[in-house]
């Protein structure tokens, strides 16, 4: 796994490197119960304080992501579909409020940004 922060962006680190653990357990990457670089590691090759590792691994095990077991390594955990397609959702939730407010400061219509999905998803059949 190869992740890649940026210090310009406006994403904090240890947010970037959740969401690039997250990527790779959804592309399938990283698969269940492989095992993470340790929070040493992981700073070693970054560049980066443990602390800031450390704060995404501890997110990510909150969230479900991981498991960490004392001693031995924090692993990708057992894949909760559930869990995988709300945050899918709340990705999609995202991106249509960027819509919304697109849409408001354009002055485009609800009833043209439905049409628009509906062109699209007709495309894919």
């Amino acid at each position: 796994m190869n992740i890649i922060i940026s210090n310009s962006s406006s994403i904090p680190i240890y947010e970037q490197i959740k969401i690039a653990i997250k990527q790779a357990i959804f592309s399938n990457e990283l698969k269940e119960k492989e095992i993470l670089p340790s929070v040493r590691t992981m700073a070693n090759d970054l560049k980066i304080s443990f602390l800031t590792v450390k704060k995404a691994y501890d997110e990510l095990e909150k969230e479900g992501f991981i498991k960490t077991v004392q001693g031995k390594g924090s692993f990708v955990a057992p894949k909760n579909l559930e869990l995988l397609r709300e945050e899918k959702i709340k990705e999609i939730q995202k991106h249509i409020e960027e819509i919304n407010i697109i849409a408001k400061m354009s002055d485009i219509t609800k009833e043209e940004i439905l049409e628009l999905i509906n062109i699209i998803f007709e495309e894919e059949k």
